[in-house]
Order: C-alpha cells, then sequence, then structure tokens
C-alpha cells in the first residue's frame, strides 16, 4: 500500500481517508522503511496534505494508541506547539483554571520540542506523576476533572516515526497530529496553531473526527495561542457550522501586553509563574491564561460567551478553586504513586 500511495502523491495526486489511514497503519505496525516513511513524509508535506489526508493520518495514530476508557462531554485544551515564541505553559494553566470550574479537561501533550517547557515538562515541575495508567488516569478526570496522558506513554508506535522524523529536520504533518490524536477523544477542544493557513483546515479535521464544538486559533504575533499582545485569527466549530472572526484583548476588557511579558523559561520557572496566577497574582500573564480559558469555557459550553466565560475563569481564580483542585490533583497522584509502590 505504501508504494502506490508514495507514487500518487509524488504524482501530485490526493489520498483519500480510508487510503491514509491505511498507510499510516503500514508505518504505525513498523510494515514500512525508514526510507518509505521519509518519502511519504516528504511528499506530503511538498503537496500540502489534504483535510482528508491530516485526518486519516490522525484517526491511524487514535487506533494504535494505548487505549484510554470511554468519556462523554471532554474538553482538550492544546496547541502545535511551533511558534517559537518562549511563552510559558499558557494552555497548561488554562486547562488547570477550567478543571476548576468543574469542567472535564483531558490535556494529551508531552515535552518540549521547539520550547524549553512541554505540557509534560512543566506537569512534572509542579509535582505530577505524568506516567500514570490510562485507569489512573481516567480516575482522575472524574475526580479532579483533570487528567494528564502523556504522548509518550499512549503512542508508542511513534518510535516508527520518530527517527525519520529527527533526520528529515523539516516540519512534516505529525507536526499538527499530536494535537489530534489525544486518546480521550475529546468532544470539545481549543486549538492553537502556529500557522494562519490551518485554521479552516484543522477546524474541518476536528469534524470529521467527531468534534462536535471547538475554536481553531492563531495569535496574530505568531502564537499557537489566544494572545493578549495582538490579534486572535479564530475558525469557530459550532453544530456543524464554521465562522471565522478575530478578537482582541481590549474587547474583553483585558489589557494588551507585550509579547516579552509572556515569554516563560525552564519547567521549574514556568510551574513557579502558574503557582502564582493560581495564588491570584493579577497582570498579563495572568489575562492571556483569562482570554484561554474562558475561550475553552466558551468550546465547552456554547451557551456561555467568551466573555462570560473570561468572568467565570477570573471568579474561579479569586476564590481559590484552581489551587485548591491543584493540590487535590497532586495529592491524589500521590496517593496512586504510594498504591502502586
Amino acid at each position: 500500500m505504501i508504494k502506490q500511495a508514495i507514487e500518487k502523491v509524488v504524482n501530485h495526486e490526493n489520498l483519500t481517508f480510508e487510503e491514509t489511514e491505511a498507510v499510516l497503519d503500514e508505518i504505525m505496525n513498523g510494515e514500512a522503511s525508514e526510507v518509505q516513511t521519509a518519502s511519504l513524509l516528504t511528499a506530503l508535506t511538498a503537496k500540502n496534505p489534504t483535510i482528508d489526508e491530516i485526518a486519516g493520518a490522525a484517526a491511524s495514530m487514535r487506533s494504535h494508541a494505548l487505549a484510554f476508557p470511554e468519556t462523554k462531554d471532554v474538553l482538550e485544551i492544546v496547541g502545535t506547539g511551533g511558534d517559537h515564541a518562549n511563552t510559558f505553559n499558557i494552555s497548561t494553566t488554562s486547562a488547570i483554571v477550567v478543571a476548576a470550574t468543574g469542567t472535564r479537561v483531558a490535556k494529551h501533550g508531552n515535552r518540549a520540542a521547539s520550547s524549553k517547557s512541554g505540557a509534560a515538562d512543566v506537569l512534572e515541575a509542579l509535582g505530577l506523576d505524568i506516567n500514570e495508567t490510562p485507569a489512573v488516569s481516567y480516575e482522575s478526570l472524574q475526580e479532579n476533572n483533570l487528567a494528564f496522558l502523556f504522548a509518550q506513554e499512549y503512542h508508542k508506535s511513534m518510535k516508527y516515526v520518530a527517527p525519520v522524523r529527527k533526520q528529515l529536520g523539516f516540519r512534516t504533518i505529525f507536526n499538527i497530529l499530536g494535537p489530534l490524536a489525544n486518546p480521550a477523544h475529546p468532544t470539545h477542544q481549543l486549538l492553537g496553531v502556529y500557522d494562519e493557513t490551518l485554521l479552516e483546515p484543522l477546524a474541518n479535521v476536528l469534524k470529521k473526527l467527531g468534534v462536535t464544538n471547538a475554536m481553531v486559533v492563531h495569535g496574530r504575533d505568531g502564537l499557537d495561542e489566544m494572545t493578549t499582545a495582538d490579534e486572535t485569527a479564530v475558525v469557530e466549530l459550532q453544530d456543524d457550522h464554521l465562522t471565522k472572526y478575530t478578537v482582541t484583548p481590549e474587547q474583553f476588557g483585558l489589557k494588551r501586553s507585550q509579547r516579552a511579558d509572556l515569554v516563560g523559561g525552564t519547567p521549574e520557572a514556568n510551574a513557579n509563574i502558574t503557582r502564582r496566577i493560581l495564588a491570584g497574582d493579577h497582570g498579563p500573564q495572568r489575562d492571556i491564561v483569562l482570554l484561554n480559558a474562558g475561550a475553552a469555557l466558551h468550546v465547552a459550553h456554547p451557551d456561555l460567551s467568551i466573555q462570560a466565560g473570561i468572568d467565570l475563569a477570573a471568579k474561579t481564580i479569586d476564590d481559590a478553586k484552581p489551587l485548591k483542585n491543584s493540590i487535590r490533583l497532586l495529592a491524589f497522584s500521590d496517593k496512586r504513586k504510594d498504591v502502586v509502590a
């Protein structure tokens, strides 16, 4: 199958959803050589992957992932990475805030690739056991409204792709597959992307993958987040319809920041930023978390406007709920480690 697929893509023919899923299955099963994998990834990059190709590849990744218990009405807040902005962990901090409102968040992430601190790095620095089993993570989702699914633990088949990606050294379809391959199969998703041209295609991909409500966003300062330093371009998926619009921080009563205000550092430094935000510190770091948390709450609860989501996130922080919930989460993680030990 992979030989025929390479030939089609080299000739600038598009693969169907089913063809792409089948080819990725071969790769994920270790049935394709590294040369074949590299050829396919290079040809897809040169052609530019279609919605069906991205969705088919994501479906294959999901099917090869470690199984996670079936979950209804779960939210994901994630970015593609690749913006080279080295911000603190905005989406991870936002996820902690959103979970404290009673909204279930299954955060799927990895260690840093293009930054100094990925979601796994900062959560580990905060004290979370990032290697929890699916059963334990599911229990955490039910008890604490938050679970972290460590990509390295769930996507073992990526071992057949990782060496090829490293040697190629350029962006491939896999740079956008991670946020689409959450084993919890989220029904709602706030997805940040590194390139504005990805907004509409990835909104359509999420639709194909069964996501019912989503916002795909790109900060016009380059961030793969809702930004407070510039406008944010948005494509929103709701009731099978896509809507395009832009937002500014000012329209939500937030001050415009400088990009320098949002820069992070090591996992330990970013963990301290997260702690300060959860403890109630005000300023640009809190504001960008409020914006992203507010958008995520709108995605999870469509009757709630972004502004109402921001207001709820602010009240939740000021009531110390995220801080208390994160303490419960860490205590739960420690308790489970003791049980396993």
